[in-house]
C-alpha cells in the first residue's frame, strides 16, 4: 500500500501542478472572486470571526494571519492550496481502492489512479476555483480521507483520523458538515465520536455565531441566487450530474459542459453494472445512497417549491443559510464517481488493466481541456501596488475602524483580473474594516446586514459637513477610496468627505484620517479570549489527529515485541 499511496500522491501532485499553472510558478498573488491573497494579514476580529458579519472565512482568516508572520501570504495560499488539490486526488483514490477492498474486488495501481483523476480532474474543482472558494476544496479532500478513515477498524487510528479530517476539511465551515456528513455514512456505528469532534473542529465559528449572532441569519432572498445553475442543454439534474452547475455562470471553464456529464454517465453506468452484485452491500451502498441525495436534493432544491421550504428555514433556523449554494453538495456524490471509474479499471483482463488505466486518467483531461494551467489562465497571481503597503503602514490597530468607498465588497481593478474580486483590504490593514456583506448578483442585492458597517456606509452616502463627527462616533477613524476599473481606467469615486484629511494619495488609492476622538468600538477582551480558545481547540484537533493516526500507524507497522522474562 505504501508504494501505491506514493504513485498515487505523485500522480495527483503532477495533476494538481498543471492545474495550478500560473499561480505555482508565478510568486505572487491569488486575486479571484472570492480568493484574496495578501503579502500580511493580521489578527483583526474579523480574522477571528468577531467583525459583526457571519463568520464564513474562518478559521482559514485566523491561519493566514498567524502563518504570513512567518511566510508570505501569497505563497502560503498557494502551497495549502496545492497541498489541497493533491489531497484530493490522493484521497480519492484511496477511497476508490478502499471501498473495491471491501466489497471484496482485487484493484491495482491503475483502479486508484483513475479514481484520484476522476477526485481531482472534474467541473467541481474547476468552478470553484473559478469562483475563488480555494479553501473549500480542502474540505472537498477531506471527503475521500473519511472514507478510507471510515473503513479501518475501529480504534485510535481511526478517531485520529476522524479528527484529522474534520479540522482539516473545517478550515472553511461547509468542509467541516461535508467531512461530517461523509463519515457518519460511512461510518454510522462511530457517530458519537465524530459529532463531538466535529464540535471541536467547528469551535471557530460556532463561538462567533453564539457570541454575536451578527449575520447568522442569512438573507432569504439569496436562495434563490444562490441556487444550483442549469447549464444550456443539460438542465439542473444533469449540470448536477456532471459535478457543475454552480450559481454563478461566470464561474464555469471553458468547453462543452455535456461532455463531462456523458463521461460521467458512462463511468457511473458502467461502474455499477461492475459492481451490481454488492451495489447494495456497505459501504458501497451507503456511498451510493450519498450521492443520489448529493445529486437529487440540490436539483429539487432549484426548483420554486424547493426555494420555498429553504427560504423559510433560512428565516426560522440560525446558521440555515450554509444550505443555500446547493451545488456545493454534489461533491459528496464523488466517491461513488471514483469508485466507479476505479471498478471499471478492476474488471479488465489483467493484460489490458494498464492501457485501460491510460485512458481511464486522460479522458477527463480531455473532455475538460480548461481546467489546465490556471484553469485557462484564470488564476494568473497579481501584482498589488506599493500603494498597499504605503496605506498599511499609515493605519494603526488602535484608533478606529476603517471604512471603504466604493461601498460593497466587490470590484475590480486595473492590476487585477476582468473578474470583480473581494475587496482586499480587510486582509491588508491591521484595522478592522467595516463591510456589511452586502452581495450584488446581477441586478440583486442580497446579505446586507444592519450594523456600525451600514450605519458608516449610509453616513458617507449622506455626507455633510457632520459627516466627521457621524463617522468618530461610529468608530470609524479612517476612510479609504480606492481606484476601480473604469471606461478610461483606474477612476476614484466622486464622493465628497467633508472635514476629512487627505493623508495618502495615490494614483490607486486615497487614504483620509476622521479628526477628533475616535469612538471605541470591537469585541471585549472576553469575547476575543473565546474566540481564541476555539481557534486553538481547532488547531489542537488537527494536529493531535494526525499525530494520532500517525503514530498509530507507525506502531503498526512495527514488528511484534516478544516479551523477555525481564519485562513487565
Amino acid at each position: 500500500m505504501r508504494s501505491r499511496d506514493a504513485a498515487l500522491a505523485a500522480w495527483s501532485a503532477a495533476l494538481a501542478f498543471v492545474i495550478l499553472g500560473p499561480l505555482a510558478l508565478g510568486g505572487r498573488y491569488l486575486l479571484l472572486r472570492d480568493a484574496v491573497s495578501a503579502p500580511r494579514s493580521y489578527l483583526t476580529d474579523a480574522a477571528l470571526g468577531l467583525g459583526g458579519n457571519a463568520a464564513r472565512a474562518t478559521p482559514q482568516d485566523w491561519l493566514l494571519a498567524l502563518g504570513s508572520q512567518v511566510v508570505d501570504g501569497g505563497l502560503l495560499v498557494t502551497a495549502l492550496l496545492f497541498l489541497a488539490l493533491v489531497a484530493a486526488g490522493w484521497g480519492f483514490g484511496r477511497c476508490a481502492l478502499a471501498v473495491l477492498s471491501a466489497v471484496g474486488r482485487d484493484a491495482g495501481l491503475g483502479a486508484g489512479l483513475a479514481g484520484a483523476t476522476v477526485g481531482l480532474w472534474n467541473p467541481f474543482v474547476a468552478e470553484r476555483l473559478l469562483q475563488g472558494h480555494w479553501s473549500l476544496l480542502a474540505g472537498y479532500a477531506a471527503i475521500g480521507w473519511m472514507v478510507v478513515a471510515g473503513l479501518q477498524p475501529t480504534g485510535r487510528r481511526q478517531l485520529g483520523a476522524f479528527a484529522a479530517c474534520l479540522a482539516a476539511g473545517g478550515l472553511t465551515p461547509t468542509g467541516a458538515v461535508l467531512a461530517l456528513i461523509t463519515g457518519l455514512v460511512t461510518a454510522p456505528r462511530r457517530w458519537a465520536w465524530q459529532l463531538g469532534l466535529f464540535v471541536c473542529a467547528a469551535a471557530p465559528w460556532v463561538y462567533p455565531s453564539l457570541v454575536s449572532g451578527d449575520g447568522v441569519r442569512a438573507d432569504p432572498a439569496s436562495v434563490a441566487v444562490f441556487a444550483a445553475r442549469a447549464e444550456p442543454g443539460l438542465g439542473t439534474l444533469g449540470s448536477l450530474l456532471g459535478l457543475g452547475g454552480i450559481w454563478n455562470r461566470q464561474s464555469v471553464p471553458d468547453g462543452a459542459p455535456w461532455l463531462w456529464t456523458v463521461l460521467a454517465l458512462a463511468v457511473l453506468v458502467g461502474g455499477l453494472i461492475v459492481l451490481r452484485a454488492r451495489l447494495f452491500s456497505p459501504p458501497l451502498g451507503r456511498i451510493a445512497l450519498l450521492a443520489l441525495c448529493a445529486v437529487v436534493l440540490p436539483a429539487l432544491a432549484a426548483t420554486g417549491p424547493g426555494m420555498s421550504v429553504l427560504e423559510a428555514a433560512v428565516r426560522a433556523i440560525p446558521g440555515s443559510g450554509l444550505l443555500r449554494d446547493g451545488q456545493k453538495w454534489v461533491a459528496l456524490a464523488v466517491p461513488l464517481f471514483a469508485t466507479c471509474a476505479a471498478a471499471l479499471v478492476s474488471a479488465l483482463p489483467a493484460t489490458a488493466r494498464a492501457a485501460g488505466a491510460v485512458v481511464a486518467v486522460a479522458l477527463p483531461v480531455a473532455v475538460l481541456p480548461g481546467l489546465a494551467w490556471g484553469v485557462g489562465g484564470a488564476l494568473a497571481p497579481v501584482t498589488y501596488p506599493a500603494s498597499w503597503r504605503t496605506v498599511a503602514d499609515a493605519v494603526p490597530a488602535d484608533r478606529g475602524a476603517v471604512t471603504v468607498l466604493p461601498p460593497r465588497m466587490f470590484r475590480t481593478y486595473t492590476y487585477g483580473p476582468a473578474a470583480p474580486v473581494l475587496d482586499p483590504a480587510p486582509r491588508m490593514l491591521r484595522a478592522p474594516v467595516l463591510q456589511t456583506g452586502e452581495l450584488r448578483v446581477g441586478n440583486r442585492s442580497v446579505d446586507r446586514v444592519p450594523g456600525v458597517a451600514a450605519d458608516a456606509e449610509d453616513a458617507l452616502a449622506a455626507g455633510g459637513d457632520a459627516l466627521a463627527g457621524r463617522l468618530a462616533q461610529l468608530g470609524v477613524g479612517w476612510v479609504l477610496v480606492e481606484a476601480v476599473s473604469g471606461d478610461g481606467g483606474a477612476l476614484f469615486p466622486t464622493v465628497p468627505l467633508p472635514g476629512l484629511a487627505l493623508v495618502v494619495d495615490t494614483p490607486e488609492l486615497r487614504l483620509y484620517r476622521v479628526p477628533g476622538e475616535i469612538a471605541t468600538a470591537g469585541a471585549s477582551p472576553a469575547e476575543r479570549a473565546g474566540a481564541w480558545a476555539a481557534h486553538l481547540l481547532w488547531a489542537a484537533v488537527l494536529l493531535g489527529g494526525a499525530a494520532a493516526a500517525v503514530r498509530v500507524r507507525r506502531s503498526a507497522a512495527r514488528p511484534p515485541h516478544i516479551a523477555s522474562d525481564g519485562d513487565d
